[in-house]
């Protein structure tokens, strides 16, 4: 199912993050629209943003992570984390993993 997904994972205790706030927005020449916002679910993931009309181009994911870390009591550095990407091939699903620990974040496209 094409589409973009994503799922955060806490790499410092290697558990889910749940409650993560995450904005996508379709960035062009001009403008960036925010498209949906979710909090990820128990397991740190969101299977789906609502997307009204996927289209070839550029995208940002923003994840809000330092409400998680101030919930968990921990200092973190990043307040959010943004991934800009572009989607080439809408008929093709666009899965972009977070991983995270207070001091740093690695992401990568998944499947």
């Amino acid at each position: 199912m094409a589409g973009i997904s994503t799922h955060i994972l806490n790499a410092s205790l290697g558990q889910p993050a749940p409650n993560v706030l995450v904005k996508l927005f379709q960035n062009t020449a001009h403008e960036s629209v925010l498209l949906d916002q979710q909090l990820t679910d128990v397991d740190g993931r969101i299977q789906a943003f609502k997307i009204e009309s996927f289209i070839e181009g550029k995208y940002q994911l923003v994840f809000e992570v330092s409400d998680y870390f101030e919930a968990l009591n921990i200092e973190s550095f990043y307040s959010s984390v943004c991934i800009d990407f572009k989607v080439a091939d809408v008929q093709q699903h666009y899965h972009v993993p977070l991983l995270i620990s207070p001091f740093s974040y690695s992401t990568y496209r998944g499947s």
